[in-house]
């Protein structure tokens, strides 16, 4: 018998993953769409987040991304997959000329000045440019930690066109003790904000918030009476006005709870979307290129870093509210 064949004259089985077009069961609904890649195609969930980072999932008809990984999926659904990303080709690129700013570092973390515009990781194994492209760069250790591939060593999320302190994990241990941190909401978080109109004082705002659009993302309020189950989920954002001008106010939020677009959608619902955040009604501005966030600091336990505001929020604050 030879090696390449089975007792009876079969064919050795494929050991690459099936890929082809399923429909969700009356049963699967509400399951995560990354949990349901999962299982239909045997593979890990880590590796179901890297092969929708890679593009090669369909969703209702549209390419999904890493964005819809916790989306529920509803009966009737269909999900195709074009190929399974093997997690031995989806190391980032080590890019030794991406720029990277360490605002502090510890036993197996470190945070890094993120500047709006630049992804924290590659959404593809040939991407460069990144946080995570310039960190494999000079901590090849990082590659593998955590969900590994094309996340690896990342703890948290920071929407492209936000600024500020973004936190890498640069060992397994560490990576854990994070993610878990995060997940019990015991990481202490500051933003600043430029929103538009005169919003003062301070209030701890709960809403519940649901993702309504996968690409590109969007998040709305809902009432528990409209929401869709397993799509709304409770947050809390505590906000104070720090200085007020004509029609802007420079907002400090700390939320409590961790959620896509969360301070943007947040603001917005109480009439003060954000400068230049088109997808929640920010009114244009000719310095206000991108919505105006920035990640100002990140606390837990020994772990902390700070960061100042990158020249175009500081010039459209100064400008707005003097």
């Amino acid at each position: 018998m030879s090696a390449g064949s089975r007792p009876g004259g079969e064919p050795p089985a494929d050991p690459r993953p099936p890929v082809g077009r399923w429909q969700v069961g009356p049963a699967e609904g509400g399951t995560r769409l990354d949990a349901f890649l999962a299982r239909v195609l045997g593979i890990s969930r880590a590796n179901a987040r890297r092969t929708l980072s890679s593009g090669a999932v369909t969703w209702r008809g549209r390419r999904a991304d890493l964005s819809a990984k916790g989306a529920p999926l509803q009966e009737g659904d269909a999900v195709e997959v074009a190929e399974v990303v093997d997690p031995a080709r989806a190391h980032p690129v080590a890019d030794p000329a991406a720029p990277l700013a360490v605002l502090a570092e510890g036993e197996g973390w470190l945070a890094v000045d993120k500047p709006a515009g630049t992804p924290v990781h590659p959404l593809s194994p040939d991407e460069r440019g990144t946080l995570l492209n310039a960190l494999a760069a000079r901590q090849p250790g990082i590659v593998g930690v955590g969900e590994g591939g094309l996340r690896s060593g990342v703890v948290h999320r920071l929407d492209v066109e936000t600024s500020g302190v973004m936190l890498f994990a640069t060992a397994e241990g560490p990576w854990q003790r994070l993610r878990e941190a995060f997940r019990r909401h015991q990481v202490e978080k500051v933003y600043w904000a430029l929103a538009r109109g005169r919003l003062e004082g301070q209030s701890d705002l709960e809403l519940q918030l649901a993702v309504t659009q996968h690409r590109p993302a969007r998040v709305r309020v809902v009432s528990p009476d409209d929401a869709q189950p397993g799509r709304g989920r409770p947050t809390r954002l505590a906000w104070r006005s720090l200085a007020v001008g004509d029609d802007a106010s420079l907002i400090e939020g700390r939320p409590a709870t961790g959620f896509l677009h969360q301070i943007r959608a947040s603001l917005a619902h109480l009439g003060h979307p954000l400068y230049g955040d088109r997808a929640y009604g920010g009114p244009e501005h000719p310095l206000a290129p991108r919505h105006l966030l920035h990640a100002r600091m990140l606390r837990w336990r020994e772990v902390e870093a700070t960061c100042e505001p990158p020249e175009d929020f500081a010039r459209a604050r100064d400008a707005l509210i003097g």
